[in-house]
């Protein structure tokens, strides 16, 4: 009988220590990884109009083609609730065509593409981008779909240059014509000759140039996304 309980009590020892080892051979169930966040990307969409101050003067008669263009943005652009392009930017552009005012050739013509953005902190980026505005008190157009900038015509201003020429010739031929006893006449003759003075001299100008001083607002399109990451925007 004692035999017997010994023998299981061995019996259950070794039963103790095979459970035991089988135990400590047993793979442990590895912790899940922490799940990595994804990155924040900021994006200005394609069509976003960003306000410019132009830091030097352009125009017609004196800009060339390939010449640089200088501006600093005058409002913030905001993605996300974060401001990711701040006033003090810079923008660099390129005047790519100009068209001098010509009778045969129509009104004076501009072309300017902007080409970089320079953060604050000194983050630079290419991108692609046209002149979709500019302030009221600058005399040209914009055309919105193409960025071509045009001086005005000033073609109520060539009707009165002519009006106001033939009415001094009116009056110097009246006066001239009253000294000779014919002075209807002579205010006929005197109109005629002076509207047609007036003619000669639109037809001999080549009307105005474009001008975009140093300090006008521009509007600028972009033609393409912009995409910035937390990190590039860390000031």
């Amino acid at each position: 009988m004692v035999m017997g309980i010994r023998m299981f009590q061995q019996s259950g020892l070794t039963i103790f220590l095979v459970a035991g080892a089988m135990a400590a051979q047993a793979p442990k169930k590895q912790a899940a990884p922490a799940e990595v966040p994804k990155p924040v990307v900021y994006r200005v969409e394609t069509g976003t109009r960003i306000p410019l101050y132009l830091l030097n003067s352009i125009s017609t008669k004196h800009s060339a083609k390939g010449d640089m263009v200088y501006l600093e943005t005058a409002f913030p652009v905001v993605s996300k609730g974060r401001i990711v392009i701040p006033v003090g930017s810079y923008v660099t552009g390129t005047v790519t065509e100009v068209k001098r005012p010509s009778r045969s050739k129509g009104p004076a013509e501009l072309y300017v593409r902007f080409d970089t953005l320079r953060l604050p902190n000194g983050l630079t980026r290419s991108f692609s981008a046209r002149m979709g505005g500019v302030d009221g008190n600058v005399d040209v157009k914009v055309d919105r779909a193409e960025g071509k900038v045009t001086a005005d015509s000033n073609k109520s201003g060539e009707g009165r240059t002519v009006a106001e020429t033939g009415q001094i010739g009116a009056s110097g031929g009246g006066i001239a014509g009253a000294a000779g006893g014919h002075a209807m006449e002579g205010m006929g003759i005197g109109a005629g000759l002076g509207a047609a003075a007036g003619l000669i001299g639109i037809l001999a100008s080549h009307g105005p140039d474009a001008v975009l001083p140093k300090g006008t607002t521009v509007e600028m399109v972009l033609d393409r996304p912009l995409s910035f990451s937390e990190i590039e925007l860390a000031y």
